[in-house]
């Protein structure tokens, strides 16, 4: 090993020209990765740093749809220090006639344990929350005071509650904790929204408690005899319990699906810039077959002749690694520079070791999978090829194709063990394998197309055919790398169209543009009747629908109590938590029921129950089971009469649950009520029911699609930044192509040029033929990227599927015009040569 090492220190000399290549492929993609793990590193960091802010404190307790009990307080109070905050949805109307939703908070003295709330204009929180003659303090989100007119001083109602603004509220401590809102904030203090009437039964509130514990206890301990101690005085539960390591899951889940989302598009331009890796060494090996022939011709066996060159390559190949982790720790503490105090999420970015790591691990395995199996041919190469000027040998299933073998599967393995969800990370990895072999044999297809349409042809289309099917086709090297990066970018804007157009089109068509909530149930018919005159047409049976609204929890399934923990976890929802419910009487439109029937209208038998499938599943519920409701103070036992398909996009009574009316009777239930409306109607309602119905909550859906369909854009953005990569590795195949192949055009125009060709035909022949080469991986890939994306959307999201042709078309053309530029620019390159050197050298 030591000659070996000599050898390839002496050949290194000449420097990395053959191997820029190499070095890009590599380096790309390990910068893609360690960016992308680095930079999730830094939101986790920085989530991690400011949890005991984020959350409120160090342990908080949530409750929906009631209060905490005295015996709950008492045991709260046991653990620490306690400050508690309820939650509630409101209208406000401005002097100006003008109504909003908002999320009201009433907060206890004490808030918050952690952090600081940041205000304008009103300096500490009790200066906010001071009264006004009748009005109350309260801290109002600036965007708010834009849409009702108001401004520091101004009154305005909430509900029935004249309040003022005192301040301005720019963020709370613990709002990432709580998670998305409908409307905008007001903060006030607790007695003014439990005076208000907000937490009347029937209405959705919530109501947590943030406790400090004392000095040295761990949060992981407080929270288990907190729990304990609460299912002690109340065994019904119902409880959300976290500590400091659960501030925000949801957050923290996001950040891990992205971060392995995008660093895959890393993984997958590593694949793809696999084949410049593959080429680049092919290449360079073929420059070097006379002093391998040398070398064996002067007794040097096979192993040191390979030696030679794979110490070089592994050398080159960690330059690249380093060359990209340099990268890639770098472009976070950019991001932070340039948008670190911007970001809505707290981020500490700083170089993390881990991440490198990965992404080293990474960047070395998928050198090795690609260089490993070229090395093979410098050890079989015979010296009679320093006289046949050949390096064609085949090598056979050696050493060098087992290690190849077995990085291939290290980089799969380590692909699937660093996943959140390992079994999605071995579809997407099979994903890709299946869409590399189907590409391979696309190019060779399109070679094996172009060998026999050749002969037909005449000018520059046959001699740009002959060399799509020649032994050096562009179209077996790069259409896979190519395509590979098409095919990502495919998938991406194919379901970022579909999506978009389900939030944008699809869903205001489809689902109701108002939500009413907190509909007195002995005023509904006067309700109906203000509506419709803001409407001005009467209200129709397929536009609006106004039923009922409790919530309950189903507590026993055919007479056995729910076991929580023998529930998936993603059906649990169904069983853990109060959920919400109706009592309707005739089936309505769009019921979906997919099993059993409706109850006849004017029912009085036993119980029945409509289950939606989600929340059947957990407790697999059949038609004919009964199920035990704990409602309204009572437990009903109800029969399951039908399952239904419940649309949450669509138009209809999105309930898990609807029972009879009769098994409610007698019970003063609020109602909801959903309407299709123009922005105009939507005004019109929205004004004319703050004068005889201010309690009742309007929620624009349109106002939250919208809101939905700017969250999805922004984010699909970095998505289809990161799919680029992978195109961009492809392409740097093809310029691996292009460059290894460079002597033989060379020697290829001189010829043309003296057998009579003219420079334009030697252009054109050279743009048909990586135009084509461009076209094949254009529409092979996008032909991939729908069949990826397809599922994605249909399946897994059910939103309508979608094309969007103008990036369709863009993918494809766009392919097909760099591939033609990278043609154009070998082809100016071997025209510039004079032929007579070329010739005479060989």
């Amino acid at each position: 090993m030591w000659l070996a090492a000599r050898f390839a220190a002496r050949e290194m000399r000449a420097g990395v020209r053959g191997f820029r290549v190499f070095l890009a492929c590599i380096a790309l993609g390990v910068a893609a990765i360690a960016a992308t793990g680095s930079t999730a590193e830094a939101f986790r960091e920085g989530l991690a740093a400011q949890a005991r802010e984020i959350l409120g404190g160090d342990l908080s307790v949530t409750l929906g749809q009631r209060r905490f009990t005295d015996a709950e307080r008492a045991v709260l109070a046991r653990t620490g220090q306690v400050a508690y905050a309820v939650a509630a949805q409101a209208m406000a109307q401005g002097a100006n006639g003008q109504r909003r939703l908002v999320d009201l908070r009433g907060v206890s003295a004490g808030y918050p344990l952690a952090g600081r709330v940041e205000l304008a204009g009103g300096g500490a929180l009790a200066q906010a929350f001071a009264p006004e003659g009748d009005a109350q303090g309260a801290a109002v989100e600036k965007l708010l005071l834009d849409r009702l007119g108001l401004k520091l001083g101004d009154r305005f109602v909430v509900g029935n509650v004249p309040m003022v603004v005192r301040a301005v509220l720019i963020s709370e401590p613990d709002r990432l904790s709580r998670g998305f809102a409908l409307g905008p904030r007001v903060l006030t203090r607790l007695s003014t929204v439990e005076t208000g009437g907000f937490l009347a039964p029937g209405l959705p509130f919530g109501e947590t408690a943030r406790i400090a514990i004392p000095a040295g206890e761990r949060p992981a301990t407080a929270k288990a005899t907190l729990t304990g101690a609460l299912k002690a005085v109340s065994p019904e539960g119902g409880y959300r319990i976290r500590d400091r390591g659960d501030a925000a899951p949801g957050l923290r889940r996001l950040i891990n699906q992205l971060e392995y989302f995008l660093g895959f598009i890393g993984l997958a331009s590593l694949v793809a810039g696999g084949l410049g890796v593959f080429g680049a060494v092919s290449a360079y090996l073929e420059t070097r077959k006379t002093s391998i022939a040398v070398l064996k011709a002067l007794g040097a066996d096979g192993a040191l002749a390979r030696d030679v060159y794979l110490i070089q390559i592994a050398l080159l190949a960690a330059l690249g690694v380093v060359i990209g982790l340099a990268a890639g720790a770098a472009i976070p503490l950019a991001l932070g520079e340039l948008v670190g105090k911007t970001l809505p999420v707290p981020a500490l970015f700083a170089v993390y070791p881990l991440p490198l790591i990965k992404a080293g691990a990474f960047g070395l395995l998928a050198a090795a999978a690609f260089s490993l199996a070229p090395l093979g041919m410098a050890r079989a190469t015979p010296p009679a090829a320093l006289f046949r000027h050949d390096l064609t040998t085949r090598p056979g299933f050696g050493v060098e194709m087992v290690l190849a073998l077995i990085a291939a599967v290290a980089l799969a393995s380590l692909a699937v063990l660093t996943a959140p969800t390992p079994l999605t990370a071995a579809v997407m990895i099979g994903g890709v394998i299946v869409a590399f072999v189907l590409l391979w044999a696309a190019g060779n297809g399109a070679a094996a197309l172009s060998r026999r349409l050749r002969g037909g042809a005449r000018g520059p289309l046959r001699i740009g055919l002959a060399n799509l099917a020649g032994p050096r086709s562009a179209a077996r090297t790069a259409t896979p790398a190519i395509g590979l990066g098409v095919a990502l970018l495919a998938a991406v804007v194919l379901i970022q169209s579909s999506l978009l157009t389900q939030v944008t089109q699809v869903a205001p068509r489809a689902a109701p543009a108002l939500v009413f909530t907190g509909v007195p149930g002995d005023r509904t018919a006067a309700f109906d009747a203000v509506v419709a005159q803001a409407f001005g047409h009467p209200l129709r049976a397929n536009a609006y629908l106004r039923a009922p609204f409790a919530t309950g929890r189903i507590i026993a399934v055919r007479g056995v109590a729910v076991d929580r923990a023998r529930i998936d976890p993603a059906d649990r929802w169904a069983y853990d938590n109060d959920i919400t419910l109706s009592a309707i009487g005739p089936q309505p439109l769009n019921a979906g029921v997919t099993a059993g029937r409706w109850w006849p209208a004017g029912y009085q038998g036993p119980p029945l129950v409509a289950v939606s499938t989600d929340a059947a599943r957990g407790g697999r519920l059949r038609i004919g089971d009964t199920i035990t409701l704990s409602l309204l103070g009572r437990q009903i036992d109800a029969r399951v009469a039908a399952l239904r398909k419940v649309d949450l996009g669509a138009f209809g009574a999105s309930f898990p649950l609807v029972l009879d009316p009769a098994a409610v009777a007698g019970a003063d239930l609020s109602h909801v009520a959903i309407a299709k409306a123009t922005r105009a109607e939507e005004a019109r309602a929205t004004v004319a029911l703050g004068h005889s119905f201010a309690q009742v909550n309007v929620i624009s859906v349109r106002d939250a699609l919208e809101a939905a369909a700017d969250i999805f854009a922004r984010l699909s953005l970095a998505i289809r930044a990161a799919a680029a990569v992978a195109t961009l590795a492809g392409l740097l195949v093809l310029a691996g192509a292009i460059a290894a192949g460079a002597r033989a055009r060379a020697k290829e125009a001189a010829t043309l040029k003296v057998l009579g060709a003219s420079s334009g035909q030697i252009l054109a022949a050279y743009a048909l033929e990586y135009g084509a080469v461009g076209l094949i991986a254009g529409l092979a890939g996008v032909a991939l990227g729908y069949a990826a994306a397809w599922p994605i959307v249909v399946k897994v999201f059910e939103a309508t599927w979608s094309v969007d042709w103008r990036g369709v078309g863009a993918l494809i053309g766009g392919a097909s015009v760099l591939a033609t530029a990278g043609g154009l620019l070998a082809a100016l390159r071997a025209l510039s040569l004079r032929p007579a050197p070329i010739l005479r050298a060989e």
